[in-house]
């Protein structure tokens, strides 16, 4: 079952439970994959399902920020409880180590010495990390390794 399908099957499930909570966060998800398919005029894999789902969650947790600042904790928890929602459907993140190996095999094998080849360096990290690691974080985990 791909993401996208397993993602339809907890909407029609969230429905039947008149979860509409859940019913809602699951709605948002499926209509901006819909959108992203009627714009491109493609069928989305699950790489690209990812994608947009971590776009999501940046967004939902800006937001939960910017409510919680402004004393809206009613509006803070909405957007909190459909991250929760949305981190479900995310691939398992890679502990600390996995990623510093992922580093030190892409410094190897893209030949960088520097900081200048730090884009290649993220550039042959990024399909291996896509949804497994925070690629802020990432990037400088490089920068350290290749100072």
């Amino acid at each position: 079952m791909t993401l996208k399908q397993q993602i339809s099957e907890d909407m029609k499930n969230a429905m039947r439970a008149r979860d509409s909570a859940r019913l809602g966060a699951v709605r948002l998800l499926l209509a901006a994959i819909k959108q992203k398919e009627v714009d491109e005029r493609i069928e989305l894999d699950d790489a690209a399902v990812i994608a947009i789902v971590e776009k999501l969650l940046k967004q939902r947790k800006d937001s939960a920020t910017q409510y919680q600042a402004a004393g809206r904790m009613d509006l803070a928890d909405q957007e909190n409880f459909e991250i929760g929602v949305l981190n479900a459907y995310m691939p398992q993140a890679l502990g600390a180590e996995e990623v510093a190996v992922l580093i030190q095999q892409a410094v190897a094998e893209t030949g960088a010495a520097s900081a200048r080849d730090m884009g290649k360096v993220i550039a042959w990290l990024k399909p291996q990390l896509a949804g497994r690691a925070d690629m802020g974080v990432v990037s400088g985990l490089v920068k350290n390794a290749l100072a």
